[in-house]
């Protein structure tokens, strides 16, 4: 069965709310399709305009630009991944059980992905891998902070960390940890397809296995230190 999702995202990353209109949802498919064909860097509205067979002033009356589109998007992934982890550990009771499944979440090793219509999330993670950190290593990052645009990551980081303080109540870096997990999963999987020697994946063994063993080794041998 295929379903459909709406995240109400922050306001401030669009002008006009794509989800309700066909228009709105076009643009942001075909800017997945097209930034994870081109990259970012070569990705404009003038080109998706093109793809969907409009105006850039369309796209313009519902993203001021390419960056803001972009945090859309990637706003979208982590609303995704938190509402799907959790439907994943709701009948779980052990804790560690819980973090290699949320592990194998982000690293899309879990056979039983959602069907969804919305968005291809092949795609979405590939996006996330190669760009995510575009929107926020950035010089103006404290001033997009305020409009608190990067309140779906927090939440899933604040997730995360809470399903490790359950296995160990007293580590002291809990949120520390769930953000360089997240890091490490994107950063390891480009290192492991790209520059494989900065990964230890010798091996060549298939790259989202190779960083979710990596992420298990990681997170279990630290929390329980």
């Amino acid at each position: 069965m295929e379903i459909f999702l709406n995240f109400k995202l922050n306001e401030h990353l669009y002008l006009r709310y794509p989800e309700d209109s066909k228009v709105g949802k076009a643009i942001v498919k075909r800017a997945i399709e097209l930034i994870f064909e081109v990259g970012f860097e070569q990705f404009t509205f003038k080109k998706l305009a093109q793809r969907i067979d409009s105006t850039e002033a369309t796209i313009y009356r519902y993203f001021s630009s390419k960056h803001k589109l972009l945090l859309y998007i990637l706003n979208w992934y982590w609303s995704y991944l938190e509402y799907f982890s959790k439907l994943q550990i709701a009948q779980v009771n052990d804790s560690a059980e819980k973090l290699s499944l949320v592990l194998e979440i982000i690293t899309h090793n879990i056979d039983n992905q959602l069907h969804i219509q919305d968005y291809n999330l092949e795609q979405l993670h590939y996006i996330v891998i190669s760009e995510s950190s575009k929107c926020y290593l950035v010089k103006d990052v404290d001033e997009i902070n305020k409009e608190m645009v990067f309140s779906p990551l927090k939440s899933f980081c604040l997730f995360l960390s809470e399903i490790i303080l359950e296995i160990n109540p007293d580590f002291p870096y809990s949120k520390s940890l769930a953000s360089t997990l997240l890091e490490t999963a994107h950063d390891q999987q480009f290192f492991s397809e790209h520059l494989p020697k900065l990964t230890d994946n010798s091996s060549r063994e298939e790259h989202k296995v190779y960083v979710e063993n990596y992420l298990n080794r990681l997170s279990f041998s630290v929390i329980k230190t």
